[in-house]
């Protein structure tokens, strides 16, 4: 057995109790982990450099050997295996093995979270400017790309982020003639939701000029482009005062460098009775770093925070938290659905960009939602204010029946 083989070889002995998996090493020798009656995976390392990589450092390794052909499931399939890597490894607090690597990672987070404007741009670029005809593939019709909110565990994808719009609106007490500013507006949907509905004045803003084509074109398409205005901007460049401040799914792409100066400037933008509502995923446990494979390959300059990184530039942007939810599991079945959407339609992936991509994002999308079902991310939804009567006292406003025309699912005309 070679040097590398009996590390490798020795981790899983010692790591694998739940499930059984059988490893095929590059020499042909097959070894099997975990519970003797359990249903097995069979895996297939194929050469020693991938052997050797995956016992370096298998947080990066193991997305790009299924990547790129260094590690070949023959029994089972992908979902299986990070489960079953989940359930022994990350889950119990074990380690992986790779010590120095996961330490020089924290060390160096915040310079890899540093995101000035013009470099937060090109990460933007990087993963939402893939193509407005490739998230169609997945995302619900309202091309919602954040965590649902699942009222009942029956709801389809679209229902459910329909829910999540409704909930928002609920806790931001928008009403006519209010002014909003989305800092992150993705393709418009829940800006357009909230102009049509409510009555206010919303201006959205994103780096993405995908994104923001798309956005500009529904709100014409919907006669709201007065009421609803999209512009490519930076969150530290916008100026004028407004009555409502939300941001969904985009606090992840801040980095920890800039908590206080994004704070601060809610603080500024926000009027002195206005409510914002920030939503976003989260780590249960403290403080982290960024899973390095996510970082390389979808989310560059990306970082999931904790609570306790969050609220201390809060309470010294001067804002009060007058409420906090969090919302467990529900990203898990919101990325369950959009990878068996993105399996579906994975020919036509494979035709826009190749097997490789596929494989990519078939490891993302699966990886993640193991990593909410599993405990290590969650979503938080803070609402901030300036004044605390700024919100009811008590929370029955968040159960008041909607308006009856509110949030309906509806197939948008198609945009380029």
């Amino acid at each position: 057995m070679s040097f590398w083989q009996a590390q490798f070889h020795r981790r899983l002995r010692k790591a694998i109790r739940k499930g059984r998996i059988e490893i095929i090493y590059p020499d042909g020798a097959t070894h099997c982990y975990g519970e003797p009656c359990a249903a097995p995976l069979r895996v297939r390392i194929t050469t020693r450099s991938w052997l050797r990589r995956l016992t370096l450092d298998p947080e990066l390794a193991l997305g790009d050997a299924y990547m790129d052909g260094g590690l070949i499931i023959e029994a089972g399939d992908l979902y299986a295996l990070m489960d079953l890597v989940w359930s022994n490894v990350l889950s119990s607090g074990d380690g992986t093995g790779a010590a120095i690597p996961a330490a020089a990672r924290r060390l160096l987070r915040r310079l890899d979270q540093f995101n000035p404007a013009g470099r937060a741009l090109k990460n933007v670029a990087h993963h939402y400017d893939l193509g407005n005809d490739f998230y169609r593939l997945f995302l619900d019709d309202d091309l919602q790309y954040s965590c649902a909110y699942f009222e009942r565990p029956d709801m389809s994808l679209e229902d459910a982020q329909a829910a999540k719009k409704r909930l928002i609106a609920r806790k931001l007490l928008i009403e006519p003639g209010k002014s909003i500013l989305e800092i992150g507006c993705g393709w418009g949907g829940l800006g357009l939701s909230l102009a049509a509905e409510t009555g206010a004045r919303l201006d959205g803003i994103t780096l993405s000029k995908e994104q923001l084509n798309v956005a500009n074109a529904r709100a014409a398409s919907k006669g709201l482009s007065k009421r609803a205005r999209f512009e490519l901007s930076d969150y530290r460049a916008v100026e004028n005062g407004y009555d409502r401040i939300v941001s969904v799914g985009m606090f992840e792409h801040v980095g920890v460098p800039h908590y206080q100066q994004y704070f601060d400037q809610v603080a500024k933008l926000l009027k002195d009775d206005g409510v914002a509502l920030i939503h976003t995923i989260g780590r249960p446990d403290g403080p982290g770093a960024t899973n390095p494979w996510i970082a390389r390959h979808i989310f560059p300059g990306g970082y999931i925070p904790a609570l306790s990184e969050i609220v201390p530039s809060i309470e010294r942007a001067g804002l009060f938290i007058t409420d906090l939810e969090v919302l467990r599991l529900h990203y898990a079945q919101t990325l369950k659905e959009w990878r068996r959407r993105f399996l579906e339609n994975a020919h036509k992936v494979t035709r826009m960009y190749d097997a490789r991509f596929v494989r990519m994002w078939e490891f993302y999308l699966a990886s993640s939602e193991l990593s909410f079902r599993h405990g290590a991310h969650t979503v938080f939804q803070l609402q901030l204010a300036k004044r605390q009567e700024a919100v009811p006292v008590t929370r029955g406003y968040l159960l008041e029946e909607p308006p009856a025309r509110s949030f309906q699912t509806e197939k948008p005309r198609v945009v380029a």
